[in-house]
């Protein structure tokens, strides 16, 4: 495989084919936890890990597994993979896998995940496996990301809270005030807020497509005038 093919599968993890933004799978946690930008860091990161590693197991076990047991063995990879991943957390991050609860061990379900294995680790080597896992978990972090620091600046007023959570007490003072005396904005922090930010991000994401499809198209020439008799 070669350099393109490398840059058309980083690009299709990160924009072109984004899980979140065009997908749009793995919605349930992404509208859940990302009322802060630590908290989908937090999310984001460990599904990485989970799309990183189960998409090379796959690629890796893919001439062993026979066709009519391979969604069932995906299946118990991600599920092992996820198990490691949630222990790992609970024991160096606890707070922050507390506050993210049900949705850690949630990440077994996540369609992107099974679709990756299925549609494009089981058919490819090691290399392209691995970064296929690594775009479309990057991908899927950056919305996790920027949808919780909009959702924790308008409803809350900071940016980064809480983030000696996710990388120890050194990192404390890495946490912002944008906005002082602020009361804050309920709705933003709410699932509302969730649904009202995630569709801004599409939005967003529609206008740049579209305008760079028109900057693609050629001018078309101006048709010549008719000549008169």
């Amino acid at each position: 495989m070669n350099t393109t093919d490398y840059r058309r599968i980083a690009l299709d993890g990160l924009w072109n084919n984004n899980p979140a933004l065009v997908q749009l799978l793995g919605l349930c946690p992404m509208l859940a936890v990302t009322s802060t930008a630590v908290n989908g860091l937090g999310l984001g990161l460990a599904t990485t890990l989970t799309l990183v590693l189960s998409n090379s197991i796959v690629s890796l076990i893919r001439n062993i597994v026979r066709p009519e047991v391979r969604i069932p063995a995906f299946v118990l990879v991600i599920a092992s993979v996820v198990t490691v991943i949630e222990l790992l957390m609970n024991a160096y991050v606890h707070e922050l896998y507390t506050i993210l609860g049900i949705f850690v061990p949630l990440i077994v379900t996540n369609c992107s995940i099974i679709g990756r294995a299925e549609a494009f680790a089981s058919k490819h080597a090691l290399r392209p496996a691995f970064t296929d896992g690594l775009a479309m978990g990057l991908g899927f972090t950056a919305v996790l990301v920027t949808l919780g620091m909009l959702r924790e600046v308008i409803g809350q007023g900071t940016l980064f809270s809480q983030i000696h959570l996710l990388f120890g007490e050194a990192t404390r003072s890495w946490s912002m005030t944008v906005f002082e005396h602020y009361d804050g904005f309920l709705v933003a922090v709410l699932p509302p807020g969730a649904f009202f930010g995630l569709g801004l991000l599409v939005a967003v994401k529609n206008i740049v497509d579209d305008r760079r499809q028109r900057r693609r198209q050629p001018a078309t020439a101006p048709a010549p005038a008719a000549s008169s008799a």
